[in-house]
């Protein structure tokens, strides 16, 4: 059996074999381990969910209770890292568990209407519903693509069995057409959604579970909440009323739509039996933007589009309840790319060679002891940064400079000239990471912090 953290007892379990049954032959065992239903994956992903924005996470202003039971139900990393601080590269990531650098997809495509007919997740790059196809999953995706537009890019066409969302970077919340260049879609087939879009998605990731519960499945939930435009759903008018900001006050009735969405999910599981058969991740796609939406990413730096932390360190917890401890916090450094071996494994496949990212359970577990990474990297344009253990190396705006976080969280005082030693091993690990990155294959995104380089880690 693959590590997965998953054992023979606990799959005899999930099948339903007694006490008295585990003594069961060896030449029988792989028959009962085969009969016994694999654990289902449900990956749900906040667009733009700053890392101060719920209520385990710290915020004072709103209550998350359905997002903040899979950390009380889990563990909840602090440390937890998306590959890029912006969405599409972030969802190359994490959908095939490589540095996205390494095959071109580095920026933004810019909106469908002058998009580059070449954008699109690499055609080459096998993706995490590619493996769990083949380990037999039904695979679903509900809510934000943003890895393609063109029919070969299709969700459908990268390993997902069914979809239910958009293909673009953002999407009105009420007006299912007012982009005809992005419209909302299941499978191929235009849909003319009447409901809240978050609402929408929600309903629909029960929906698929639901239809899906007799056998393992793997659903991407990645909903277009928090992300602008600001716009409530209907009937909020009094959920914020203390809140005199109108900006502040609209993007709290989003974020509560988006936490009653996910509640709506998780009850299906739990009414569905499938609660402890199911592995749950909830992450955000990149920090907030916060002048755009007052998306907050305290105590943190910096915002979206920057290497800075809050750029790049987002809410990140997993739930699997009676596998994996409930209510631990986790300091390790995680990062996104992390899912996919995660799920594969979990599935009983073997991620390729070429995948950056580690499975968690055998840490999370207390199989395995020590940091599941020795350096995470960065590179966004003329941004980048590595990070090692407590340190962090971050070369923007022309400059670089050397941040100890266990100290000084917010990156406010540069230690590059006391500490050479650190910084020379971190700017060699850079080197040798971005060594094995190719050029953008697109650049319609600009960067948000142009600059002279000098003194560039790279």
């Amino acid at each position: 059996m693959a590590d997965s953290g998953l054992t023979r007892r606990d799959f005899l379990r999930l099948a339903g074999v007694g006490a008295a049954a585990m003594a069961i032959p060896g030449s029988l065992m792989a028959a009962v381990e085969g009969a016994a239903k694999k654990p289902n994956v449900l990956v749900i992903l906040a667009d733009d969910l700053g890392y101060g924005e719920l209520s385990c996470q710290g915020a004072k202003d709103i209550k998350t209770p359905n997002v903040d039971a899979i950390a009380k139900n889990g563990i909840r990393f602090t440390n937890g890292y998306v590959s890029c601080p912006v969405c599409s590269p972030t969802r190359a990531g994490l959908n095939t568990g490589r540095y996205q650098e390494h095959f071109g997809h580095e920026f933004n495509p810019g909106p469908a209407a002058t998009a580059s007919t070449t954008f699109g997740l690499p055609l080459d790059q096998k993706t995490v519903a590619n493996y769990m196809k083949e380990q037999g999953y039904t695979t679903g995706i509900v809510g934000k693509w943003h890895l393609g537009y063109e029919p070969q890019y299709h969700p459908q066409k990268r390993g997902f069995d069914e979809f239910f969302g958009f293909l673009g970077g953002a999407h009105s919340y009420i007006d299912a057409k007012a982009d005809k260049t992005n419209m909302v879609y299941r499978g191929t087939e235009q849909v003319d959604e009447k409901e809240y879009l978050t609402t929408a998605f929600g309903r629909e990731a029960a929906s698929f579970i639901e239809r899906h519960k007799e056998k393992p499945f793997y659903l991407y939930l990645a909903f277009n909440a928090v992300h602008a435009p600001l716009q409530s759903p209907a009937g909020s008018e009094d959920w914020f009323k203390e809140v005199t900001d109108p900006k502040r006050r609209t993007f709290l009735t989003m974020q509560k739509a988006m936490d009653d969405a996910v509640g709506v999910v998780m009850d299906k599981l739990r009414t569905s039996g499938l609660e402890e058969n199911t592995l749950v991740i909830f992450l955000s796609d990149n920090g907030g933007p916060t002048p755009s939406t007052t998306s907050k990413n305290d105590p943190l730096s910096g915002f979206k589009g920057q290497t800075l932390e809050g750029g790049i360190r987002i809410p990140y917890m997993m739930q699997w309840k009676g596998h994996i401890p409930a209510g631990k916090v986790d300091d390790r450094p995680v990062i996104s790319l992390d899912i996919l071996p995660t799920a594969v494994t979990l599935a009983g496949g073997k991620p390729g060679a070429n995948v950056d990212g580690v499975n968690l359970l055998p840490y999370v577990t207390g199989k395995k002891s020590g940091d599941p990474h020795k350096y995470l990297f960065w590179r966004y344009g003329d941004q980048s940064a590595v990070q090692g253990g407590d340190w962090k190396l971050v070369s923007r705006e022309g400059t670089t400079q050397l941040y100890n976080l266990a100290d000084d969280i917010k990156e406010s005082k540069d230690l590059a000239a006391e500490e050479a030693d650190k910084f020379s091993e971190l700017d060699a690990a850079y080197k040798a990471w971005d060594a094995k990155n190719i050029a953008p294959l697109w650049k319609t995104q600009k960067n948000k912090n142009p600059g002279k380089k000098k003194n560039k880690v790279k």
